[in-house]
């Protein structure tokens, strides 16, 4: 069973699985950086300088002037303003996906396929050895060939 299991972890799919998941948190943080530093304030500028991300409802009835200020008292709150910049952000990562799986069936559909090869021999029907195809006479058994 630990040979099964060393093999399995060694087989290309887990690695490229385990690539494939590194290069996703490393694209997820790039995405999550762009809705925040780029997209999510031009945005709040035109909403009359709203911050989303410091948008929310304090469940234990007090005020509080910041998110932070939320976050050191240990209070519970509906963060939407955080839902709401992570909900832009899946939209934009499922976007970039699309494009990217987009880009890359094209370019597998631009591959060349290759030519089927025509066959250059036949098989004797008395001695089954491949003889070529314009045998009248099979080298092996001396049959004439059809």
């Amino acid at each position: 069973m630990l040979k099964e299991f060393k093999k399995f972890l060694i087989s290309g799919n887990v690695v490229d699985m385990a690539v494939g998941f590194i290069f996703g948190a490393a694209f997820a943080t790039v995405v999550k950086s762009l809705v925040a530093n780029i997209i999510m304030p031009p945005i709040g500028l035109l909403m009359g300088g709203v911050d989303f991300s410091s948008l929310f409802i304090a469940l234990d009835g007090k005020e509080y002037a910041s998110l932070s200020a939320l976050e050191a008292a240990g209070a519970p709150a509906i963060k939407f303003g955080v839902f709401f910049n992570d909900v832009i952000s899946f939209t934009i990562l499922g976007f970039v996906m699309f494009m990217m799986v987009k880009a890359y069936n094209k370019l597998k559909a631009a591959e060349p396929t290759p030519e089927p090869v025509a066959p250059r021999t036949k098989i004797c029907d008395e001695c089954a050895m491949d003889i070529p195809l314009a045998a009248k006479i099979c080298p092996y058994c001396n049959i004439a060939q059809l």
